[in-house]
């Protein structure tokens, strides 16, 4: 379907698929870490601090590459849906990360919610910039 398809792009059954197979991926690798690295009451989360981190270096690794190539394309198009919208959108998750903040309220770790809070936000925003940084640096762009 071009890019300039007369319907919206939630529409368009090749944007759906996109969506869908990279969020069976993004999905998919969440289930097994959390699997692996189960979080125990009362304590850091890590499986989900390290997802959510990760999943924004990552998404901020392909924003700017995507960003680099000068016009949007039906390639890059299905490549946003399905590496950032599919794979990092379901890799990182916003309802656990705040299931563990209320779990670990519950626990009486109240310092330690809190903690993880504080550095799992800041230090997502810091890994997108990251991420945004290698991407810059990877398509020869470079920022001021």
């Amino acid at each position: 379907m071009a890019i300039d398809s007369p319907r919206p792009l939630h529409q368009q059954p090749s944007a759906l698929v996109a969506v869908f197979v990279g969020g069976v991926v993004g999905t998919s690798a969440r289930y097994v870490l959390e699997r692996t690295f189960p979080a125990s009451t009362g304590q850091w989360p890590w499986a989900t601090f390290g997802i959510n981190l990760s999943g924004a270096a990552l998404l901020g690794m392909i924003s700017a590459l995507l960003v680099a190539q000068s016009s949007e394309s039906v390639r890059r198009r299905q490549l946003r849906l399905f590496a950032g919208t599919g794979c990092c959108g379901a890799f990182t998750t916003y309802s656990t990360f705040a299931l563990e903040q209320t779990n670990l309220w519950r626990a009486d770790a109240p310092g330690t919610a809190i903690a993880y809070a504080v550095v799992s936000v800041g230090g997502g925003v810091l890994m997108a910039l990251a991420g945004f940084g290698v991407g810059d640096w990877l398509s020869g762009k470079r920022t001021r």
